[in-house]
C-alpha cells in the first residue's frame, strides 16, 4: 500500500515517521523545494511540483497510491485545491491535515486581516518597528510600506521587491518564549505580524507579555467537501479507515498517550515519534520540553 504525503511541515514529518515503520506501507513525502535544506521526514522523499493537476494525475496513477494526506501549509491554498481536484479525477482517497489555527488568549491585542495586502495597510496606524513572522515570499507585499522599519525572520534570504528598510534575521524555529522577548526588546519591536499558521506561540506569548499588538493575517479555507483532520493521530485514524483491509492498515495506531504508535519497534525511551522526527521536532520539543502544538499528542504522564 502506498501513502503519498504532501509534506514540509511538523505534522508531515510525524504522519510519515508513523508510517514508515509499518510494515507493508510505502509512505512517499513530497516537498516542495522552496527550501535548500529541508528537515527530511523518513521513507522516501520526491522534491518539486508536479506539474498542476495534470501532472498530479499521472503521478497517482504511474505510481498506484491508494491514500493522499495533505500536510502542506496551512496557507499553500493553490497545493490544496490541486490536490483535491486530482484525487478526484484519480479516484484517490484524500485527506488535508490541518493544525488548528491560534485562538485570542486574555491580554491579546489582536487584529485580524484577511490577506497580507490588508495587514501592509494597516501596520503604519499600529507602530513603526515592525517584526514580520509571514515567510520570505509574503516580504514583498510590504515593500511599498516606507513609513515602517521591518526586522523579517526566514530559514533562507527573500528575493524579489522588499521594503527600502528591512533587516532579516536566518533563523529556523523552534523559538522559546524567552528568545522571542530579547529578541523584541533587543530591536524596539512595537508591531508583530504573523499567519495564523498554528502551531507553537512562543511569539504570540511574547507579544502578550509586552503587550504588543498583532496582526494576523487568517488562513484560506479549505476547499468545499473536504475531509480534514486538526492531528497527526486523527490522520492515522483516517487511514486506518480508507485502508480497511490491508494488513498494513492493523500496523498504524496510536500508543496510550495518544500518540502515533511505531508498529513492529520498540517505544522510543520516552513515547511517541520522537526518534523518527529530527533534532527539533516530536510530541514534546527539544526546546524546554514544551508540548509541540498540533500533534495531537498530550504531555508524557509521570511515570
Amino acid at each position: 500500500m502506498k501513502i503519498l504525503v504532501l509534506g514540509g511541515t511538523t505534522e508531515g514529518r510525524a504522519l510519515a515517521a508513523a508510517c514508515a515503520a509499518v510494515p507493508g506501507l510505502e509512505v512517499i513525502s513530497s516537498l516542495a523545494g522552496r527550501t535548500s535544506s529541508p528537515l527530511l521526514p523518513a521513507g522516501a522523499v520526491r522534491v518539486g511540483g508536479f506539474g498542476g493537476v495534470d501532472g498530479l494525475v499521472g503521478y497517482l496513477r504511474e505510481h498506484r497510491i491508494d491514500a493522499i494526506v495533505d500536510a502542506t501549509h496551512p496557507f499553500a491554498a493553490t497545493m490544496t485545491a490541486h490536490a483535491v481536484a486530482a484525487a478526484a479525477r484519480a479516484g484517490v482517497p484524500l485527506l488535508v491535515l490541518r493544525r488548528p489555527g491560534w485562538t485570542e488568549q486574555p491580554g491579546d491585542e489582536w487584529r485580524r486581516v484577511p490577506d497580507l495586502a490588508a495587514a501592509a495597510a494597516l501596520v503604519p496606524g499600529l507602530g513603526e518597528r515592525v517584526f514580520l513572522t509571514t515567510g520570505r515570499q509574503s516580504i514583498a507585499a510590504f515593500a511599498e510600506v516606507d513609513a515602517c522599519w521591518f526586522l523579517a525572520r526566514s530559514v533562507e534570504p527573500p528575493a524579489g521587491q522588499l521594503p527600502q528598510r528591512l533587516e532579516v534575521l536566518l533563523e529556523r524555529g523552534p523559538f522559546t518564549v524567552a528568545g522571542e522577548l530579547a529578541l523584541l526588546a533587543e530591536h524596539r519591536i512595537d508591531v508583530l505580524v504573523s499567519k495564523d499558521s498554528g502551531g507553537t506561540t512562543a511569539k504570540l506569548d511574547a507579544a502578550r507579555e509586552l503587550g504588543l499588538p498583532v496582526v494576523l493575517v487568517d488562513r484560506p479555507p479549505a476547499p468545499p467537501a473536504t475531509e480534514t483532520a486538526p492531528t497527526v493521530a486523527a490522520a492515522i485514524a483516517w487511514l486506518r479507515e480508507s485502508l480497511h483491509g490491508s494488513p498494513a492498515a492493523d500496523g498504524l495506531g496510536t500508543n496510550g498517550d495518544g500518540c502515533p504508535r511505531r508498529a513492529g519497534r520498540q517505544q522510543e525511551q520516552d513515547w511517541g515519534v520522537r526518534g523518527a522526527l529530527g533534532r527539533n521536532e516530536a510530541c514534546v520539543s527539544a526546546a524546554g520540553g514544551q508540548q509541540e502544538q498540533g500533534l495531537g499528542c498530550p504531555r508524557p504522564r509521570a511515570r
